[in-house]
């Protein structure tokens, strides 16, 4: 690591039990993200950070941060990563001014062209959530981009159909279910993340852990008025295909890619800010939704909860949550890691 100057040590938490610094490449000056990891962390979990080098090394697309470099030391392995500087996707979204469906679309667009390249290399990401997707650069039409490949498998290199992991907010109900799942998987987090982009609460909510479940393992949700008045039907049909309990019937990112609200110009132009930015504000504050929470644990639970199977019947006729504003999004998996000093890494 002799190449690179230590800039800044930073002090959010990207994945589980790893940090990042900042640094400035000594010869050409270039800035670099070097995402630093213990090994004493890494202990069990040997075949997980394999697993995400190996498919940061077989992919390069313009909306997937880049792995650049790997270095070891003693004790620490040192990811070098393309450096990421425009901020988290609700953070812009809330600190901008005018907001629109055409503006999500977009986004959305960007998520569906990079996990539809995955998909055709064979890798299934696992994790698709918004803290997972940051802003390149901070100018206004900065590129969308995705991170975090932690829980990302190749087909065929393992129990890539059968592993429950995820965040439960944004995992698919076969994940839950414990069923074998496929790519579709993916399909249904963009779903998830496009509904809140269009109303700036989450789908699924409820106090009670079990009613949760429930809810996700029955695909059920509804576009709650007055938050959904202003959004297209062709936005509300473009989710309800991503959101398909059934995975077989569920689109795949390819079909995504053709929908009107995708690919045509049905996408409305009128400013959603003040909604989406005040429930995103009431329901994405960083103190809630960066909580410990991971697949393995909802598993667990739902076993110590005796939901069963009995939860994987058809979604019910009466879809509603009531109040969607006293909703808070699920719960973030975020492990914590020992603070790293910047001397670490010169």
């Amino acid at each position: 690591l002799y190449r690179y100057y230590v800039a800044h040590v930073n002090t959010h938490i990207y994945g589980a039990f790893s940090e990042v610094v900042m640094a400035r490449e000594k010869t050409t000056g270039k800035m670099v993200a070097i995402k630093c990891i213990p090994k004493k962390a890494l202990k069990g979990k040997e075949t997980s950070i394999d697993n995400e080098i190996a498919v940061l090394r077989k992919i390069k697309h313009e909306n997937i941060v880049a792995l650049e470099d790997i270095y070891e030391s003693s004790n620490h392995l040192y990811l070098i990563m393309q450096l990421v500087s425009g901020g988290e996707l609700f953070d812009r979204i809330v600190e901008k001014g005018f907001y629109t469906e055409m503006d999500a679309s977009r986004l959305i667009r960007q998520v569906l062209d990079a996990v539809n390249y995955l998909h055709s290399m064979g890798i299934v990401h696992r994790d698709l959530k918004p803290e997972n997707l940051l802003y390149f650069s901070p100018h206004d039409e900065s590129k969308i981009m995705i991170s975090d490949f932690g829980l990302s498998k190749m087909e065929g290199t393992g129990d890539v159909m059968a592993t429950a992991c995820g965040t439960p907010g944004y995992v698919a109900p076969e994940v839950l279910a414990q069923k074998p799942y496929s790519k579709a998987v993916d399909c249904w987090s963009i779903g998830v993340i496009a509904y809140i982009l269009l109303c700036g609460y989450p789908p699924f909510y409820d106090e009670n852990d079990s009613k949760l479940f429930e809810q996700i393992l029955k695909a059920d949700y509804e576009f709650d008025a007055p938050y959904w008045d202003d959004i297209s039907d062709s936005a509300k049909d473009f989710i309800s295909c991503l959101m398909e309990k059934d995975p077989e019937k569920r689109f795949t990112c390819d079909q995504a890619l053709e929908h009107p609200w995708i690919a045509g110009d049905t996408a409305l132009c009128k400013n959603i800010h003040e909604s989406v930015s005040r429930q995103m504000r009431k329901n994405f504050a960083k103190s809630k939704w960066r909580q410990a929470f991971n697949a393995t644990a909802v598993i667990r639970h739902m076993r110590r909860l005796q939901l069963g199977t009995s939860f994987g019947s058809s979604v019910s006729s009466n879809n509603s949550v009531s109040n969607p504003q006293s909703r808070a999004p699920a719960k973030s998996q975020s492990v914590d890691c020992a603070p790293l000093s910047s001397k670490d890494c010169e």
